[in-house]
């Protein structure tokens, strides 16, 4: 999602880097094209209006700054209104004192409420809580069955039972303070378009249970749509945030910009997968960084975290920056790094990336072509890959059941990716990968390179830097760029 927008403000920014001022005409001119823009992600008319009314007053109004140039100004100006379109700061969730925490769960048949309150079970539960689940869907059939069996695959108790939503709704809050949990997630009946009956009933559910939290499920592939239904459901229900569904879909995002300034409510979290852990707190200002192509080194690096022992994520890191970093170091990080989801993903959240890589199908058998390649190497080679010469390199193809090109294209590859890395050491400045990522970030912010540049060949100035040299880009377990 957001790659066509993304694409076209790159296209936008790039006609203006350079420019020594802007004229008027300019002005006019950009904010043709990001008007454009939005509408064909199929963001609200009336939001399109309203957001380039205010980038326009702002790009005006706003004083030459002299450590900026009117590129970078622009981009400033259109970040910090991207980040105010999607919600603006991150919703913190707090905890009733009282437990349990309640959460109503709302939204259209087929918009993925089921899937996503096992999701957001699951979330709670990383977070060190015990959440119960509620199944109170007692109208699709399978609804109860389909929860059960997703509670089961995280570990979280599922409360139902026969006979009225509105009744088995406040049994199930019972239960959750009769058996100790501390957050209590009710799923609820949907329809395939809105209706009275199915309003009543949600709204009755939300009377009996008094939910801390209620939270409107869209679908963010169904465009507009979806924000009509966030206007309904809002009318009835006084929706506190939005979850969005199928964000890794291929839709063009205008759900997710216009939400918030239609129904002045933000989004909460974004499923981004099928999987049960596919799921994570929305962060408007990362997203926003990621359409204007500036990455999203935040949660990458706390993605990383999850995945990576903390010792061996430090090292690793001392090795990069040394310029030591072996092959048998690139296969332990390779195979932490499936852990953290698809690599397209993974690599989407990288500055700079080409958007090749970012939008290819990775698949499985291509990273284990380049794990059998290093594990038919001796432990000297991994270390010294410069001492493979012809007669090892047919060796290694022979024993990983490859090429010698393959062979020699890692072998080659690796010896630029190792480069890079350790071209990353002054842009980390000694503050971490976490330091250096939050100062990438605030950079980004500002419409400005982070400290340090970003590595590869972008030109001063540039939003954003290539972070890749272009013979990373045909790496083995990547699709070639070109």
């Amino acid at each position: 999602m957001f790659d066509s927008l993304s694409t076209r403000f790159e296209g936008i920014f790039k006609r203006i880097r350079g420019k020594g001022r802007l004229t008027q005409e300019d002005v006019d001119e950009v904010l043709a094209e990001i008007r454009t823009a939005l509408l064909d992600a199929d963001v609200n008319v009336s939001v399109v209006r309203a957001v380039v009314g205010r980038i326009r007053e702002a790009a005006v109004g706003v004083e030459v700054s002299k450590a900026l140039d009117p590129a970078q100004q622009v981009i400033k100006i259109v970040n910090n209104e991207l980040v105010a379109m999607l919600g603006g700061e991150t919703l913190k969730i707090t905890y009733a004192s009282k437990p349990p925490t309640v959460v109503l769960m709302a939204g259209l048949q087929g918009a993925g409420k089921t899937t996503n309150a096992a999701k957001l079970a699951n979330w709670f539960k990383s977070q060190g809580r015990q959440p119960l689940l509620v199944g109170a869907d007692l109208q699709r059939p399978a609804a109860v069955e389909q929860l059960r069996t997703l509670g089961a695959q995280i570990g979280v108790p599922v409360f139902s039972e026969e006979g009225d939503p509105v009744r088995t709704a406040a049994r199930g809050l019972a239960e959750a303070q009769r058996i100790g949990r501390d957050v209590l997630i009710v799923d609820t009946a949907g329809r395939l378009a809105i209706d009275s009956e199915m309003m009543q009933q949600v709204r009755d559910i939300s009377d009996a249970i008094k939910p801390d939290y209620t939270f409107l499920v869209i679908d963010a592939m169904t465009g507009q749509d979806a924000v009509n239904t966030a206007e309904a459901f809002h009318q009835t229900l006084e929706l506190d945030a939005v979850i969005l569904s199928k964000l890794d879909g291929d839709a063009r995002g205008g759900a997710a910009l216009s939400v918030k300034e239609v129904i002045g409510r933000p989004i909460a979290f974004a499923s981004t997968g099928e999987k049960l852990d596919a799921f994570e707190q929305f962060h408007p200002d990362r997203m926003a960084s990621r359409i204007l192509g500036m990455g999203d080194m935040l949660t990458l690096i706390e993605k990383a975290e999850e995945v990576f022992e903390k010792d061996k994520a430090e090292e690793a890191a001392a090795k990069i920056l040394e310029g030591e970093f072996t092959l048998d170091d690139f296969l332990e990080q390779l195979q932490a790094l499936k852990k953290m989801g698809p690599l397209s993903g993974v690599l989407g959240m990288m500055p700079g990336v080409p958007k090749e890589m970012k939008n290819a199908e990775i698949e499985d058998s291509q990273v284990a072509r380049t794990e059998a390649i290093i594990r038919s190497m001796t432990p000297l080679e991994r270390r010294k890959p410069e001492l493979i010469n012809g007669s090892r390199r047919t060796r290694i193809a022979t024993g990983s059941g490859t090429t010698v090109a393959d062979v020699n294209r890692l072998v080659k590859q690796f010896e630029e990716m190792r480069k890079m890395m350790k071209r990353m050491g002054p842009m980390m400045g000694g503050k971490g990968l976490k330091g250096a990522a939050k100062a990438a970030a605030k950079a980004a912010k500002k419409g400005k390179r982070p400290p340090g540049g970003f590595p590869g060949k972008a030109s001063p100035g540039q939003v954003p830097g290539n972070m890749f040299p272009d013979a990373f880009s045909d790496f083995p377990g990547l699709p070639p760029s070109r």
